[in-house]
């Protein structure tokens, strides 16, 4: 990875891990999903350094090696780490890029800190998912966490049965050293019980924000940064609905690409997909 090395920022409650990759002061801050790390950014933040920039990807609070960080969570705390990784890193004015869930803390990020901010670069994620027809918003949390606790709850023996429990996720029908390293990474603990480092806590409070709470609505709402959202053709299982279906609402707000091929993950993780995930960090606003 060219020029990768990670260091940590002190936030409330202990050090938050921050990847870079690149030499000098970064230009971009990327912030990745609710059950993802830093290292989700490794392909497009190698191109972006590969094309002489500087890029920082956090781990958020509650994941990666920020893990053990305690709460509280959701998307107004997560904005709060990220402006002291901009203080601790000298980056005054940031791009801001998000993945997912890191989508909805960069515009949450955008609108507590407007002057930190340049620009937003949502990645399949950023713009309020509508509660599903039918359901409560607690239903529909509940919906959201059930797959991801039943990961999290997992053991494994080994890396080996970890990375085969991924090879088998419809999502990666090519597997690539850059999966390998970003799945590995999420591994803790000893063998024969390794675990993801991803807090459950986290994972429900962040849920819960996402539809109930205040502060995405709100920063969606008032949209104080420029933005532009590239789109993943597919969804998360590969499936040809989208976690999207409906790009007309959002490009009426924000400028919207569809990366038709990609899927909720290999936009970010797969060579192509994260080649055009590069070039949009580049381009002026």
């Amino acid at each position: 990875m060219s020029g990768y090395r990670r260091t940590t920022v002190a936030v409330p409650g202990g050090d938050l891990t921050v990847g870079i990759w690149g030499e000098g002061t970064p230009s971009v801050l990327a912030v990745h999903g609710i059950t993802g790390s830093h290292l989700a950014w490794g392909p497009a933040a190698g191109r972006f350094a590969a094309a002489g920039g500087a890029l920082a990807a956090v781990d958020l609070r509650g994941r990666g090696r920020s893990g053990a960080l305690p709460g509280p969570y959701g998307m107004a705390a997560h904005a709060r780490d990220c402006a002291a990784v901009l203080d601790a890193l000298g980056m005054d004015r940031a791009v801001v890029a998000g993945h997912s869930m890191g989508g909805f803390v960069s515009l949450v990020l955008g609108d507590l800190y407007s002057d930190r901010v340049e620009r937003i670069v949502l990645v399949d994620g950023g713009p309020p998912l509508p509660v599903a027809p039918g359901r409560t918003p607690a239903e529909q949390v509940a919906d959201t966490i059930g797959p991801a606790a039943a990961r999290l709850r997992m053991r494994f023996a080994d890396l080996e049965a970890n990375r085969d429990f991924w090879r088998a996720h419809p999502a990666f029908t090519v597997w690539t050293p850059a999966i390998e390293a970003y799945v590995d990474y999420d591994m803790t603990g000893e063998e024969p019980e390794l675990r993801s480092r991803v807090s459950l806590d986290a994972v429900t409070e962040d849920s819960a924000d996402l539809l109930t709470g205040d502060a995405l609505a709100g920063a969606w709402r008032r949209l104080r940064r420029p933005a532009e959202m590239l789109r993943a053709g597919r969804g998360m299982l590969d499936q040809p609905v989208p976690l999207y279906p409906d790009p007309a609402p959002i490009a009426e707000r924000v400028p919207v690409r569809t990366l038709p091929d990609a899927n909720h993950y290999t936009i970010l993780l797969a060579d192509g997909p994260a080649a055009e995930v590069a070039a949009a960090l580049s381009r002026p606003a």
